[in-house]
């Protein structure tokens, strides 16, 4: 049976980032052994990618189009696979309606087979979405 581990956020900006140098290409060597030699399935978690979407922005600098452009690089690379699967990788590539963490927050709840409610135009046209109805709140 193979073995399953996430990975945390340090780690899938350094591989995102290639920074700095040094540890990138230890921390590649060490996952690399994990996945060939050893059989280790690597995953990034739904929090994980939320987390390093916005470190990439504050810390690096990075657009939001290439900070998902960037993720959806290092989540194809073979190394690491998101743990949502491809509809994660799907969420890194939407340009329209709501941002990448509301499409997570939404698809890791729907992977626990619970709708989310939201008072959020654009994340309540995703599948499995609502909008809360308050009384007397603006439309």
């Amino acid at each position: 049976m193979t073995r399953r581990c996430g990975i945390d956020t340090s780690i899938l900006v350094r591989l995102t980032t290639g920074e700095p140098a040094q540890d990138f290409d230890r921390i590649v060597a060490a996952l690399t052994h994990l996945v060939e030699v050893e059989q280790v399935a690597l995953f990034a978690s739904h929090m994980v990618i939320g987390e390093a979407y916005i470190a990439l922005q504050h810390h690096y600098a990075v657009s939001k189009p290439d900070a998902k452009a960037a993720l959806r690089s290092v989540l194809t690379s073979g190394l690491v696979a998101p743990s949502g699967g491809d509809a994660v990788l799907d969420a890194l590539t939407a340009r329209r309606g709501c941002g990448l963490l509301d499409r997570l927050i939404a698809l890791q709840y729907s992977s626990e087979e619970l709708g989310t409610l939201t008072l959020d135009r654009k994340m309540a046209a995703l599948p499995n979405v609502g909008r809360l109805a308050v009384r007397g709140a603006r439309r």
